[in-house]
This record gives structure tokens, sequence and C-alpha cells, in this order.
């Protein structure tokens, strides 16, 4: 919405997601042997921190230009979190023999994660009503930083110092080998995660359905709780192949309906991927043998880059219905792997 109510037009806007996935796309896997060689803990701190600098570029230059910087940050915020995290809480509970444990641990953060977008949803009604896009920037900045020195109390595995132990490109090159005997489940990961950019969306869906601007975050506040139920429910109930498949036909129905609604599809569409992505990103952790796990995780994690270039695209050529369409095609691939 801030892009938006800056003067921005989709395509614009989609031209800045897609600078985001750029540079995701130059720095995923690098930032993940960075985290295998050194420390994972220390790859979560600085994400917080460049992800902060993003945010105040955006509140400083709510430009085009400057737009275009904060993602970049961003970028370079997330290809440290991405992979780093994953390898973290795995290794740590194989660490103490609880390796079975993650699928359910998984599945518990990102309840977790989407539950905690419903104050959030409230906060940012408040401070968009007390002081407009400014005040919500630097409200974020602050939560970025906070993040950081949260995640400065992360426990992580020790995993020596001897001088035998891989330098940087032998560890980007093991983890990169490693995802080849694996690469059904590397490919999952990628198609499925993708269609996660389509989130970006939620909130122009929300104006495009005649929802009023400062009523945006609450009318979409159950769709972060429908995904929290998806996610939550991956954790106790197996995979089904056609689960992917049915959230896209509940997404182009929504898309087709174009009235306030329909975001209640557009929840149950959010709910029924999430319980995927959970399975798939559990099923990618447990084939990984290499000691380059956050390496291998952002080989995934970079094919759904290039995945999400196509869901920007849809949205400029098709709008959310093509989007459906193409979930559809995703979860046929999925289904067969």
């Amino acid at each position: 919405m801030l892009f938006a109510d800056s003067g921005l037009s989709d395509a614009q806007i989609s031209v800045l997601l897609a600078i985001w996935s750029l540079t995701a796309v130059v720095f995923e896997v690098p930032s993940g042997a960075i985290a295998d060689r050194f420390s994972r803990r220390s790859s979560l701190v600085a994400s917080g921190v460049l992800q902060a600098f993003g945010y105040a570029a955006w509140v400083v230059f709510p430009s085009f230009w400057g737009f275009a910087a904060g993602f970049v940050l961003w970028g370079l915020g997330g290809t440290l979190q991405s992979g780093a995290f994953e390898a973290l809480l795995y290794d740590g509970l194989a660490a103490n023999g609880d390796e079975d444990q993650y699928g359910r641990l998984n599945a518990r953060v990102d309840t977790i994660e989407l539950i905690a977008q419903v104050p959030v949803a409230v906060v940012a009604t408040a401070l968009f009503s007390l002081g407009g896009y400014q005040l919500a920037g630097w409200i974020s900045v602050a939560m970025c930083l906070a993040s950081s020195v949260i995640a400065l109390r992360f426990p992580e595995p020790e995993r020596g110092e001897d001088e035998d132990e891989p330098g940087y490109f032998a560890t980007l090159v093991s983890g990169l080998r490693a995802s080849v005997p694996i690469k059904r489940a590397v490919l999952a990961v990628a198609l499925v995660y993708a269609i996660d950019a389509f989130e970006e969306y939620f909130t122009l869906l929300a104006q495009d359905w005649h929802v009023p601007t400062i009523w945006v975050p609450m009318a979409t506040i159950g769709v972060p709780l429908m995904g929290a139920a998806g996610a939550h429910l991956a954790g106790r109930l197996p995979f089904r192949g056609w689960v992917l498949f049915a959230s896209g036909v509940l997404l182009v129905v929504a898309a087709l309906l174009a009235v306030p609604l329909a975001i209640v599809l557009l929840g149950l569409f959010y709910g029924l991927y999430r319980f995927v992505l959970v399975h798939v990103e559990t099923e990618l952790q447990h084939r990984i043998e290499s000691d380059a796990r956050a390496t291998v995780t952002s080989v995934a994690a970079i094919g759904s880059e290039f995945v999400a270039f196509a869901i920007y695209g849809l949205w400029v050529l098709g709008s959310a219905v093509a989007i459906g369409v193409f979930i559809l095609v995703i979860a046929l691939v999925v289904r067969r792997q």
C-alpha cells in the first residue's frame, strides 16, 4: 500500500518485487555457505540489521529508487536468514537426537509466525491512524533490530575449529553437490515456497476488492490465521497431494468473485498452501545428509526466487486468476515428486 499510495503503478511494484528476488538469486547460495562455514546465529543477527536499514530507506526515501534500495537491503538480510534458521533448528535438535521432532517444531514455528501477524495488523491500523507510514515504518525498523538482539541468545551447536575443516568455497561446493541426489525434494520446496511471493499482493487484492485502505489490515486479519491453522495441522496430519490443487481452485474462485467476502476464500487458500509448505520443507531437511545444510536449503530457496518471477509477471499480465492457474500447474508437478 505504501508503494501504491506513493504513486507507483502495478508494473513498478512488480519491478520492485523482482529486484527483491534478483537480490536473493545472486546472494542466496553464497550466504547459505557463509552460515555453514562460520556461524548461523551470526547470520540471523546480521539479517535483522540489514532488514532494519531496508525499512529505514523506505521511510526516508519514499520513491521508486528508495524502495529499490530498501528491497536490496531486505533481500540481503533475507538471504542470510534463509537456510541458516532451518539449519540451526535442525542441527540443534539433532545434537540431542531429536531430529524426528523437526516437522512438528517447524509447524509450530510457522504457526506462531503467522498468528503474530494478527496483533501486528491491529497495531498497524493504529499506527497508520496516528502517524501514517512514517510511524509504522520506524516501528518496523525497531522490530527488526529487536529480532537481532533476540537472535544473539539462540544456542548454536559447536562445529569445531580444527585445521581439516573445509574453507568457505569447499563448503559452498559441498552444499551444491549434496543438492543433486535429493533434487526432487529441492524442486518441491522451490516450487511450493515460490507461491509465498503472492502474499505480497494480499493487501492490493483487498483494495481491488473494494476494501477501504484504512481497513485493509483488519479485513485481511483472517488470512494469516487460516495460514496458521494449516501450518499447525501439518505437524499432525500426513501430506495429501490434492491439497495444493484445492488451494489453487479456491484462489481462482476468489479472484473471479472479486468482492470483499472473497477474502474468506483467500484465507482458505492460504491455509491449505501453508499445510503443504510445512510438509515439503520438513521432507527436505530429513533428506539432507551433508554438513552444508544451510547451503542445500538455500539452493531450494534460490530456485523459488526464479519461480517467483513468474508470479510477479502473472500479476501484471493477468492478476490473481492467472496466479491461481499457475498454482494448479505447480500442484500437478509436486504431486508427481
